[in-house]
């Protein structure tokens, strides 16, 4: 299982220098886990820079794969990873969901670059 953080979708999305790291769990819709956060996220930024439609699509396209909402037990974890490892709440939100499904966060959030078993790759500049 994949579970690929807002920055690897909007990445991806947009054709930037990162996509094909991304590409591989992306195009993997039935092993790809998607935390509702990321839904948010993504959306926010796509109405942000382009409009409503394009967000629309975007996330439709999210819906496509396991969507994961935020439960009592998660949101619980979710706070232990954030205290532990002192991320940002979407962060230990999507980090949580991850290690509840046994599955590979991929990422180019700088935040999660120490972590072990993450497959991070930097941002390009």
């Amino acid at each position: 299982m994949n579970v690929v953080d807002s920055s690897g979708w909007l990445e991806y999305f947009a054709d930037g220098p990162n996509a094909s790291f991304f590409a591989p769990a992306l195009e993997s819709i039935e092993e790809l886990v998607v935390p509702t956060i990321s839904i948010y996220e993504v959306f926010k930024r796509i109405l942000q820079q382009r409009d409503e439609a394009a967000a629309l699509q975007a996330t439709a396209l999210m819906h496509q794969c396991e969507i994961v909402s935020l439960t009592a037990p998660l949101a619980l974890s979710a706070a232990r990873i954030s205290r532990k490892l002192a991320l940002p709440m979407a962060d230990s939100i999507i980090l949580a969901t991850a290690t509840s499904r046994d599955a590979v966060l991929w990422t180019q959030d700088a935040d999660f670059a120490p972590i072990p078993g993450i497959r991070y790759i930097a941002k390009a500049k």
